[in-house]
Formats: structure tokens, sequence, C-alpha cells
């Protein structure tokens, strides 16, 4: 009994889960995107601009801040800038879901309607929209009607 008793409290402790150093890269990524898409739903987009700036200091190459970056000037109108941070993260991590969703509204949004359709439909299909389904589904229904009403308004 008491064996059995030992194997459990063994058992018990293997499966506690292990929690992250503090500093840990991964967390301290999340942590960041999180604080700024928690400034910008309180609307201050600028501070969380600021604080995905100062992660991307750190890890200039993560498609994650720079997709972040991408949405979160997209949300602001920095229609240029979107494009370019979402250009930026595509080169990092080409058919990001959510980095060509951004560019393409960004794109469509600057007037340029023959590369928006262009990327929307590389995102209406394949890894592209395997990677926004995967991410955030319920855009992936707002990127068709854009395409849609993109390839009716160029006829």
């Amino acid at each position: 009994m008491r064996a059995l008793t030992t194997a459990t409290r063994t058992a018990k402790k293997a499966h506690r889960p292990v929690a992250a150093p503090s500093n840990d890269p991964k967390l301290l990524l999340a942590r960041a995107r999180n604080a700024a898409f928690a400034e910008a739903a309180k609307g201050n987009i600028g501070g969380g601009l600021g604080l995905l700036y100062n992660a991307l200091q750190d890890e200039p190459l993560s498609h994650d801040l720079l997709s972040d970056m991408a949405a979160l000037l997209l949300a602001a109108g920095k229609l240029e800038h979107a494009a370019g941070y979402a250009d930026r993260a595509l080169q990092a991590q080409p058919l990001h879901g959510p980095s060509l969703y951004t560019l393409a509204f960004a794109l469509s949004g600057l007037g340029e309607t023959d590369r928006a359709i262009g990327v929307l439909t590389e995102l209406q299909q394949g890894a592209g929209r395997d990677s926004l389904q995967a991410e955030a589904p319920e855009l992936v229904p707002v990127a068709m009607i854009e395409l849609e009403r993109l390839q009716r308004e160029r006829g």
C-alpha cells in the first residue's frame, strides 16, 4: 500500500505543469503582444504600437510582432505602414494568414485593387487560408466578402 501511495505522489509530481521562467523569450513575446492589444482595446493604439515597437527591438524578425504591428497600424488608418509591416511579416513567414489579411485590406484602402485581389485570392485557399482559419476564423468570411467586392468593383 505504501508503494502505491509513493507511486501516486511521484506520478502527480511528474504531471504538474512546469512554469516557464519569467525571462523566457516566448513568454515575454506573448506578454508584449497581449499588453499591446490591451492598450489598443482601451483606445490607446499609439501605446499598443509603442509596446510592439519596443518588443521588435529585441525580436526584429518575429513574424507575430510584425503582423501585430501591421494589424494595429491598419486599425489606426496608417495603411502604407500597415502594408510595409505585413510584407515584412510575410517575408519572415510566407502564407501567414493574418499578415495576408492585413496586407490585402491595406492595399485595398490604398486603392491598389489588383494587388489586393491577388493577395485575397492567395488567402482564399491553401496554407494562407488554413493559417487565417486557425488564428482568426471570424476573418475568413470578411476577407472573402472583400474579394468579391473588389472583383465586382474592378468589373
